[in-house]
């Protein structure tokens, strides 16, 4: 079995607009072959709070008005830390990078076919890494700055 073509037609729409409020390291996979309950997962992760939330409204926003689609559910919004929007067809988790990072969603799924995605998040790979290193950068240039 494989996505159905509405499932990877909400993936690229999801992945569109999580890629246009710059998520980090967008991926898809066709998880349809080990799991009855959905096609395809999107996942995508952000460095705060504020910007994963931002990124979940997009993407609800879009797959609703675009699409016509709703998700039956949303959680993780308290936190905003890893949300969840459950459409059936597809599950999109947005994470913020640390959670990202320790949950390490792609080592579970990674012998899941990846679903191809629109140009614009297939460039997101490997910015949380790159953030990641821009801060750790700054956050040392403003230690050093403490001893003189």
């Amino acid at each position: 079995m494989t996505a159905t073509d509405r499932s990877i037609e909400l993936i690229n729409a999801a992945a569109q607009a999580a890629a246009d409020k710059l998520a980090h390291d967008i991926i898809a996979y066709d998880v349809s072959d080990v799991l009855s309950i959905t096609d395809a997962f999107l996942l995508a992760s952000a460095p705060n709070d504020r910007q994963v939330k931002s990124i979940v409204d997009e993407i609800e926003e879009r797959l609703n008005k675009d699409l016509g689609a709703k998700p039956v559910r949303r959680e993780g919004d308290r936190e905003a830390r890893w949300v969840l929007l459950d459409y059936v067809d597809i599950v999109v988790h947005v994470q913020h990078s640390e959670e990202r990072v320790f949950y390490a969603l792609e080592r579970l799924w990674k012998d899941c076919p990846e679903l191809e995605l629109p140009a614009d998040a297939k460039e997101t790979r490997g910015k949380g890494e790159e953030h990641a290193k821009l801060q750790a950068a700054e956050e040392a240039t403003e230690t050093d700055g403490d001893w003189r």
